[in-house]
C-alpha cells in the first residue's frame, strides 16, 4: 500500500561537488568581468561631480568679475611676497573663518562672499592623492575635501578686458597643488618643443617627494599603471567660464599664454 503523498520515484538528489565548483566558478569569472567595470563608472562618477563643481565655480568666479568691475580677486597675503597657497577656510588656530589676507589661507576664501557650499571646491577623485599631498605644515588631508582645485597665479588681481581670448585662459584646475605658479616645474606648458612640463612631478624630480604625487595630475580616465604615465585627463576651468579635460600631456600642446593670457 503506498502512503499518501508518497512518490516511490522520487530521484530528488544534492548538488555534487563538480557542479558546485562550476557554480562557484561561474560566479568569479562573472565578477572578474564585473568589478572593472564599476570601478570604470564609479571613476566615470567622479569625473562627471568634479566637472560639475568646476561649473558653479564658474558661476561664482562671473559674479565676482561681475560685481568687482571685471577685475579678478587680489590674492596677496598680509606677506607681500606671498600668495594664498594652503589649504584653509578656517583658522587653524580661532576656529574662525580665515581672512583672505591670511598666508595660510586657501584661495577660495577670495570669493567666499559668492559661495553657499564650499564642497564645491573639492574633487571626489582627490581623496586617493591627499594623504601624498599633505606636507607636515598644511593640515590634515580631510581640507582636501574642500579645497581640491589648483588657481593659476595670473588670475591675482587680473582685469579680464586685458586676456585676449577668455576661452583659453586658465583660471583653475583639477591639479595637486591649491595654487599653480611655477613655470613649467608645476604647470601644464613647458619651455619649448620636446621638453617637458611638471618637472617637479616627474622621474629625476629634485624634490622626490612629489613624484609621488604625479598619478593625481592626470587622474581621471586613467588608463595606464605607470608611475609616471596614466593617459588620463585633468579638467580645467576658463575664464568665460566653460570647463574642458586636458588629456595627460608634455606640453608642447599646452602654451604658456594660456595662462598668463597675452
Amino acid at each position: 500500500m503506498k502512503l499518501s503523498g508518497q512518490n516511490a520515484t522520487d530521484t530528488r538528489r544534492g548538488f555534487t561537488l563538480i557542479e558546485l565548483l562550476v557554480v562557484i566558478a561561474i560566479i568569479a569569472l562573472l565578477m572578474a568581468i564585473l568589478i572593472p567595470a564599476l570601478d570604470a563608472a564609479k571613476d566615470r562618477a567622479k569625473d562627471v561631480m568634479c566637472t560639475s563643481n568646476l561649473r558653479q565655480i564658474a558661476l561664482i568666479m562671473l559674479l565676482y568679475l561681475d560685481d568687482n568691475d571685471g577685475v579678478l580677486a587680489d590674492l596677496r597675503t598680509n606677506d607681500p611676497q606671498r600668495i594664498c597657497n594652503f589649504y584653509y577656510w578656517f583658522d587653524p588656530d580661532t576656529g574662525q573663518p580665515i581672512s583672505n589676507r591670511h598666508k595660510d589661507a586657501y584661495w577660495g576664501v577670495c570669493y567666499r562672499d559668492y559661495v553657499k557650499d564650499r564642497k564645491i571646491f573639492g574633487c571626489p577623485g582627490f581623496k586617493s592623492v591627499a594623504p601624498q599631498l599633505m606636507y607636515p605644515d598644511r593640515g590634515s588631508p580631510e581640507l582636501i575635501n574642500e579645497a581640491a582645485y589648483g588657481l593659476s597665479i595670473y588670475t591675482s588681481n587680473k582685469r579680464a578686458t586685458e586676456v585676449r581670448s577668455a576661452s583659453r585662459f586658465v583660471f583653475c584646475h583639477d591639479h595637486v597643488e591649491p595654487r599653480v605658479d611655477d613655470g613649467s616645474r608645476d604647470m601644464f606648458h613647458n619651455d619649448g618643443p620636446g621638453t617637458m612640463n611638471l618637472t617637479d612631478f616627474r622621474e629625476g624630480s629634485t624634490r622626490p617627494a612629489r613624484m609621488a604625487q604625479y598619478r593625481g595630475i592626470f587622474r581621471h580616465a586613467i588608463k595606464f599603471n605607470d608611475q609616471f604615465r596614466t593617459g588620463g585627463k585633468a579638467n580645467i576651468l576658463w575664464l568665460d567660464g566653460h570647463v574642458a579635460w586636458q588629456r595627460e600631456t608634455t606640453g608642447d600642446d599646452f602654451p604658456e599664454k594660456w595662462y598668463t593670457g597675452n
